[in-house]
């Protein structure tokens, strides 16, 4: 039986608080571990992740539009990836002005196969869920995204 909830909403909000303070500090040291095992760095890491998202290659503006950063420090993270060997940097055919940060495939394989072997485990988790709380978590999600965007944007131009 459900234990019922003497504090209403704001017991709840107050679960929801510290239950999602836990899931973000559990995600970036999930991705911290697993960035140290491909010996890269953090935000590189989410960077192979975002392009491989990607259905084409990206200009390092795009990077740095996937990522939040300027595009200075997109170009940084790029050499550390092409150095890495994840991504190569091409002309672009159809504008020779324009260069494209594409994703070396043996590489991207690599992290796949890592990722793969952890995909089991989160998989299982979500058995345990009916389709419709596999949709509302899906929805939250994105909305999730749509907001954390925000807030960096807000964040980046100094407004808090």
């Amino acid at each position: 039986m459900a234990q019922k909830r003497t504090d209403g909403r704001s017991g709840l909000m107050r679960e929801l608080s510290n239950a999602s303070r836990r899931y973000m500090a559990s995600y970036a040291l999930f991705n911290q571990a697993l960035a140290d095992h491909l010996q890269l760095h953090p935000t590189d890491l989410q960077c192979l992740n975002l392009l491989s998202l990607e259905p084409e290659p990206v200009t390092t503006g795009r990077v740095a539009e996937l990522t939040g950063l300027t595009t200075g420090s997109a170009t940084r993270l790029v050499d550390r990836l092409e150095r890495a060997g994840y991504v190569t940097r091409e002309r672009d055919t159809a504008d020779r002005r324009r260069v494209l940060v594409t994703l070396v495939p043996e590489r991207v394989a690599e992290f796949g196969a890592v990722w793969q072997k952890l995909n089991g485990a989160w998989f299982a988790m979500f058995d345990a869920y009916s389709d419709d709380e596999i949709a509302l978590l899906t929805a939250h999600m994105r909305r999730t995204v749509e907001l954390s965007a925000a807030q960096v944007e807000r964040l980046r131009g100094g407004q808090l």
